[in-house]
């Protein structure tokens, strides 16, 4: 029994790990999420300044504007190319705590069998000694009928 007793500590002890996995991949993607969010921002961005210097096409522009513009468009790429990097790292990050999730849920259902296991084991040896006991009594009250003896009950 102090096995068993055992078995459900550990079988607790993994529960929390596993909440506290499932926790870290909820993090992990609400981090994504932001991530994305600011992915889609900076693509924006690009998007509403070729907007508005494809209208401009036409008109004459100075050349200061211009070189700002460009520079402006350079800082946009770069960090379009870092946050395209931090995604990454997020996605490997949340890949990571979904393999933890899934070993600590595997660890608490593998707990969950083998305390089945044991009780079925202990259920099944509590029946045979139970079998064992009204085998023997059964013996005992046969030899009496049959032989007329008398012995010490067991």
């Amino acid at each position: 029994m102090s096995s068993l007793n055992a078995l459900v500590i550990a079988i607790d002890a993994a529960g929390r790990k596993r909440d506290a996995a499932r926790q870290a991949v909820q993090e992990r993607q609400r981090a994504l999420q932001a991530g994305q969010a600011q992915m889609d921002q900076l693509q924006g961005y690009v998007q509403e300044m070729h907007g508005r210097w494809g209208a401009q096409e036409g008109q004459a522009v100075q050349p200061e504007v211009m070189h700002h513009q460009y520079q402006f468009m350079e800082r946009l790429q770069h960090a379009i190319g870092l946050q395209t990097k931090v995604l990454a790292d997020l996605e490997i990050r949340l890949e990571a705590a979904r393999q933890a999730l899934m070993a600590a849920e595997l660890r608490v259902s593998s707990l969950n069998k083998v305390v089945e296991v044991r009780k079925r084991d202990m259920a099944l040896a509590q029946m045979r000694r139970e079998q064992k006991e009204t085998d023997d009594r059964a013996a005992i009250q046969f030899f009496r009928r049959s032989f007329g003896l008398q012995l010490q009950e067991i």
